[in-house]
């Protein structure tokens, strides 16, 4: 065996059981993160999720493993060297392009359960503790927002106190946090 196809053995089979050792354990859940200090310019909104990431541990090591397997299949086949490079590393960006692209599907499967309060607006509640009239206090409303059931603060414009128990509708949300109801039928 040449040095040249030696090379693209030594580089295909430890990455390829680092490989597979990453992906047991992500799967398994032994995958870890660790602290780094880094310095990242990017704008994600509530609710975003990481932006693509093409340049991650799996990828560099997906990049080898298939560079070395893909270098040994052509040389296998009889190309001249510059070739066999040239198609290795197109093989190892592609390898990586597509792990870079699973990972960032995978991640836009989770869900943040963070509570956007304006999706209760129109919603109906329970009055959970009384809400004194126009403003006089805050009161406990219970209602289902984003598929749980919150209890949440809540104030009323109403002429009457609404007691305990009663039906409200969600009008408006006053400082992100305060539900602004008022009673339903009588």
């Amino acid at each position: 065996m040449e040095l040249f196809e030696r090379i693209f053995w030594y580089l295909a089979i430890p990455t390829t059981l680092i490989l597979i050792l990453l992906m047991v354990l992500s799967i398994f859940g032994g995958d870890t993160d660790t602290d780094v200090d880094t310095d990242v310019d990017a704008d994600i909104a509530d609710g975003d999720t990481i932006p693509f990431q093409f340049i991650s541990v799996k990828n560099i090591v997906a990049f080898f493993a298939v560079f070395g397997w893909s270098g040994i299949g052509f040389i296998n086949a009889g190309m001249a060297p510059w070739l066999v490079i040239l198609l290795a590393v197109f093989c190892g960006l592609l390898m990586m392009l597509l792990m870079g692209t699973l990972f960032y599907l995978m991640s836009k499967l989770a869900e943040n359960g963070t509570l956007k309060m304006n999706n209760a607006i129109g919603r109906l509640g329970e009055v959970y503790l009384r809400i004194p009239a126009q403003r006089g206090g805050m009161g406990k409303v219970q209602l289902t927002v984003q598929g749980s059931v919150r209890t949440l603060d809540a104030i009323t414009d109403d002429l009457d106190e609404i007691a305990t128990a009663s039906i409200v509708q969600v009008v408006d949300v006053i400082d992100d946090s305060i539900l602004l109801v008022k009673k339903q039928g009588n």
